[in-house]
């Protein structure tokens, strides 16, 4: 579809008209510096010879014209495209992934599968599910990396989680650290904030403590929804009889609360891949997405066609009348 951003722009269409009729005439000389008697045929010969082919009345017509083409750029002319849907949503939701040395540990799902691998899956299909979420992703272990900042593309998230190998950011855990970036990547972003933070293990490194975190955190409005891993306690067989072996021994849960209350969270406790699984599930309806969409229509500015038309036949109509004067002499 055309239109004219500025419409009000050709409410100056008649001032060529009106300003030789508001301003008052200008007065004639009294006396020139430099006599020309030439001058004086050259006016007689371009009067009489615009009376004959209609001079005047062309120059007339070609002003107005470069005056209409004058309007027409200024007025802003433009071309708008189809009109385009964008998701929209208020929640900048930020996922922090444990990615230190014990999530190789195997106690989440079928042998052979990795707590990181399965976080993976499990993670991937909740992303799948929050269209319209600005969505980034830190991995932490001994120092914090922001893997991706915030982006609608959850795609792409999805593959830099996939690409995440143990031990890419240290061996060691360091859940304040992970925070504080979070918080670093979050300040001055508009819109509702969330972190979902998932770890196996305690704060063994780092700068910051993860309580001292979750308190600036608490004062910069940041939600963070806590998630605690690691399989059952079960009793083993050994060589001087039975034992028991808690895989999840290193989870400081006590710590992970402390987190999510203080921020107005929740935390969650997974030992296998199905309670993992419910738990996003539940996040989903904690952190529902806002379907909320925003209609934009392409626009194409052509102001320069106009403009360059009105300059082309500006500098035609000054070279004519030029030529028309050398050729008089």
């Amino acid at each position: 579809m055309f239109q004219f951003a500025w419409l009000w722009i050709w409410l100056l269409l008649p001032l060529p008209w009106l300003l030789p009729r508001l301003l008052p005439p200008a007065s004639p000389s009294d006396g020139g510096t430099l006599f020309a008697p030439f001058t004086l045929a050259l006016a007689g010969t371009a009067t009489e010879s615009q009376r004959e082919l209609g001079g005047d009345r062309l120059r007339r017509s070609l002003a107005l014209l470069c005056w209409l083409l004058l309007l027409s750029a200024a007025a802003r002319p433009q071309w708008l495209g189809e009109p385009l849907e964008l998701p929209e949503t208020g929640r900048n939701l930020l996922l922090a992934v444990d990615v230190s040395g014990s999530m190789e540990t195997e106690d989440l799902g079928a042998e052979t599968t990795t707590r990181l691998d399965v976080v993976k899956r499990v993670v991937g299909e909740f992303l799948e599910r929050r269209e319209g979420d600005r969505i980034g992703l830190i991995l932490f272990g001994s120092q914090a990396y922001l893997q991706s900042p915030l982006s609608l593309d959850r795609y792409t998230v999805k593959t830099l989680l996939d690409e995440a190998v143990i031990g890419i950011a240290g061996r060691e855990t360091a859940i304040g650290d992970a925070i504080g970036l979070a918080l670093r990547r979050l300040r001055g972003a508009e819109g509702e904030a969330v972190l979902i933070l998932l770890t196996d293990g305690a704060n063994t490194t780092g700068n910051v403590s993860p309580r001292k975190a979750a308190q600036l955190a608490a004062q910069e409005g940041l939600r963070i929804h806590t998630v605690g891993i690691g399989g059952k306690a079960r009793a083993v067989r050994g060589l001087f009889g039975m034992r028991l072996v808690n895989p999840a021994a290193d989870l400081d849960e006590e710590s992970l609360q402390f987190i999510a209350e203080t921020t107005g969270g929740h935390y969650f406790r997974a030992s296998d891949r199905e309670e993992l699984e419910r738990i996003y599930q539940q996040l989903d309806e904690l952190e529902p997405v806002t379907r909320g969409s925003r209609t934009v229509r392409p626009v194409a500015e052509l102001y320069p066609w106009p403009l360059a038309a009105g300059f082309v036949l500006s500098l035609g109509t000054a070279l004519a009348g030029y030529r028309r004067g050398g050729g008089s002499r």
